[in-house]
């Protein structure tokens, strides 16, 4: 049975005030109508290019901002506010190991002030035990030596591994990572995917952010595309790598690396490189925000928002796929 979800976010909406150099009041549209659930065990990679939404719904599932529409669920409850209660379940890891460490103190004392602000250690005796587990637990031993270091004499892999045993210090139900691993070096990425991908099996419900769909199929047991502030495509892991729906995710696709890529995809990313950058989300493109970008956009792509045409697990938003179902019925008289 599929177990219910630990945290969701449906319909949730979230626009921000600003003032553009004339004074003028304008909205951005960071993130609209995203639903996403995260259950026990399971991975959802959240996908797209800088600025699509991703990290701003990750700070929504945080509890960071209220949303401006829709609900943030815990266990099935809408959350009104947080609590220390609520960082208890829910923990988020952020990009850059760099600045999420106190470079005055010691390891050892980063890890247990977790542990006490929690009520998970009470007396020296118990810190210390606990911070070794921790330690230990995302691969940093032998753990006493790592918990007399400060933060800079650690390499980046090891202050995220730091940052990691922090948020589990609080012993969440959620980890929600945000680029975890992007600015560290292709030579140690895999270990700390390794190192989700236990916590996931674990019995965590993880949330991976990246730009990286590469690493989204390795980690991830769904992959969910986001671009300007809307998703756009989701489903399982493999077959959203395998056969794209959307023409928004057949580009990242035909972006990363690989002397397999069919010719199609190759077609499409070359159309990509004279297309520009992605839409302002304080005036975004109307209909399809993807129109002005993708190669095989149509008339009503530029008039009319497409709607969520579902395919077995799978679904996205994309209007070349209402003409696919449509023809379908017809296809099979013949």
């Amino acid at each position: 049975m599929t177990p219910e979800p630990v945290l969701a976010a449906v319909a949730v909406t979230k626009h921000f005030t600003v003032h553009d150099s004339l004074g003028r009041r304008r909205v951005v549209r960071a993130v609209e109508d995203a639903s996403l659930a995260l259950r026990p065990g399971q991975a959802i990679a959240l996908v797209g290019e800088s600025g699509s939404g991703k990290t701003t719904l990750a700070r929504l599932l945080a509890g960071y901002y209220p949303p401006t529409d829709g609900q943030i669920q815990l266990r099935g409850t809408p959350v009104r506010g947080t609590s220390k209660a609520y960082y208890h379940d829910v923990q988020l890891v952020f990009q850059d190991p760099f600045s999420s460490l106190n470079r005055l103190k010691r390891v050892g004392y980063i890890l247990g002030r977790a542990l006490k602000l929690h009520g998970h250690a009470r007396t020296q005796a118990d810190v210390t035990a606990a911070v070794h587990a921790l330690l230990e637990r995302v691969n940093l031993t032998p753990a006493a030596e790592f918990a007399a270091k400060f933060p800079d004499e650690l390499s980046g892999g090891q202050r995220q591994r730091i940052v990691i045993a922090r948020a589990l210090a609080v012993e969440p139900s959620v980890l929600l990572g945000d680029e975890p691993v992007s600015m560290l070096d292709v030579s140690i990425r895999l270990d700390l995917l390794n190192l989700l991908a236990d916590l996931r099996d674990s019995g965590l419900a993880l949330l991976y952010i990246t730009h990286d769909i590469a690493s989204a199929r390795y980690l991830a047991d769904q992959i969910t595309v986001m671009y300007a502030g809307q998703m756009v495509e989701s489903g399982p892991a493999a077959d959203l790598v395998d056969t794209p729906l959307h023409p928004y995710t057949q580009l990242l696709l035909a972006s990363t690396p690989d002397p397999d890529a069919a010719t199609g995809r190759q077609q499409l990313f070359d159309a990509e490189q004279q297309l520009g950058e992605p839409p302002s989300l304080i005036d975004p493109p109307s209909g399809c925000r993807f129109h002005p970008r993708c190669p095989v956009a149509r008339p009503i792509c530029r008039d009319q928002e497409p709607p969520q045409v579902t395919q077995g697990a799978r679904w996205a938003r994309c209007w070349l796929l209402t003409e696919t179902a449509e023809q379908t019925p017809k296809d099979r008289s013949h």
